[in-house]
């Protein structure tokens, strides 16, 4: 029986598509490598940052350079970028609904949990939330499956009567490594080749199917 709803909070709640590309290519030019207006980094939506800011760099995670671009990226983020963000549609009424019929909600985000609260909050989705759970600026709780794993330590929770939503592959793979059965939203930014390697335990196109699926 499902009690717990942990979920993502880019490309599940709300897409951040403008912000996080924008100031990812201002992190870049400002470290010296400006990339192309025409080429699509929508894929750095999700896993983290910096690993996405170093493959673009081709340079390692550690380099100095990924770091610094992090950075650049950050300065913009902070003030502008988490703003430049647009909540899915009936997001706000899902949660509603699902917290009055008693299900414990989480957010469970790669994202630093700052800038989550700040978003959340932002966008008057907070009050939903049990508590919102990200990772922190040095990188600790990047990877999905670790961050799970620390919620589950500090909430007490049964992976059983849990459920993870999320857009992407770390959101599948990070709860399985759990114990958590899964959800992945199609309209995110996870491809449908990699949903389906993947493989969630169940798929829906938009955000409020999850209350007839729980």
């Amino acid at each position: 029986m499902i009690k717990n709803i942990l979920i993502d909070l880019d490309g599940t709640l709300t897409d951040p598509k403008v912000g996080i590309t924008t100031c990812a290519r201002y992190g870049l030019a400002k470290v010296g490598h400006p990339i192309a207006d025409d080429l699509n980094i929508d894929w750095i939506i999700g896993p983290p940052l910096k690993a996405s800011l170093a493959r673009i760099l081709q340079v390692s995670v550690e380099d100095d350079l990924a770091e610094q671009a992090l950075l650049g990226y950050r300065e913009r983020f902070s003030s502008i970028g988490l703003f430049e963000n647009m909540v899915y549609a009936q997001v706000a009424e899902t949660l509603k609904h699902l917290q009055q019929k008693g299900y414990a909600l989480y957010v469970a985000t790669a994202k630093p949990t700052i800038y989550a609260k700040q978003i959340l909050e932002h966008f008057h989705l907070a009050e939903y939330f049990k508590v919102i759970y990200g990772s922190e600026l040095n990188g600790e709780r990047t990877n999905k499956g670790d961050l799970i794993a620390y919620i589950l330590q500090q909430e007490q929770l049964d992976p059983s009567e849990c459920i993870m939503v999320g857009d992407r592959e770390y959101d599948i793979l990070g709860a399985r490594r759990n114990g958590i059965e899964t959800i992945a939203v199609t309209y995110g930014y996870g491809t449908s080749e990699e949903i389906e390697h993947a493989q969630p335990r169940y798929k829906i196109d938009s955000f409020n199917a999850l209350i007839n699926l729980v």
